[in-house]
């Protein structure tokens, strides 16, 4: 059993098709758990866009404060176009991980950086939505502390029913 730990937590997301996304990168990426606080997400879940249903594997649940839910001995990284933040291709992901994102249309309050350990940020330009966000982050913990074999097992395993695409290339 892996030695990493991730979870994710949202700071009162807006959009269902985005929380649908962070569920499925939480899917890809091995992430534990997703937390989100606010009402907007559930006045609007109706909408959600988990299509690989991971939900039922990874629990979503709302809460009043993402402190009281971070998860024991984990990491805070709040992951915000702060100045002052560590760009992500500097960053040393810890083992274990709590994962804090902002709304989509605001930022991470005040009073989360208090008790945050670490503050990165993806360079880009422009901002990214919440799902992208997430994505980013996830995949570049898994592909700088391994996790996920490299092979065309992990292909065959990840795939869509649908793709059965082999690949040769040619010779010169």
């Amino acid at each position: 059993m892996s030695k990493l730990k991730a979870s994710i937590g949202l700071i009162n997301p807006k959009s269902p098709t985005n929380v649908g996304g962070v569920l499925r990168a939480a899917g890809c990426y091995d992430a534990k758990q997703v937390y989100f606080t606010g009402n907007r997400y559930l006045n609007a879940q109706k909408f959600h866009t988990d299509t690989k249903n991971v939900v039922e594997r990874i629990p979503l649940t709302s809460t009043d404060s993402l402190e009281k839910v971070k998860p024991e001995g984990a990491t805070v990284v709040v992951v915000e176009l702060i100045e002052g933040a560590t760009p992500l291709p500097e960053f040393k992901h810890p083992e274990n991980a709590f994962y804090v994102l902002g709304p989509e249309d605001g930022s991470v309050p005040k009073d989360v950086l208090k008790w945050c350990d670490e503050v990165v940020y993806i360079p880009t330009i422009g901002c990214m939505n919440l799902a992208a966000t997430c994505n980013v982050v996830l995949y570049d913990r898994l592909s700088k502390l391994g996790g996920v074999k490299s092979s065309d097992d992990t292909i065959i395993s990840s795939r869509d029913t649908n793709n059965k695409m082999k690949w040769v290339k040619p010779a010169l």
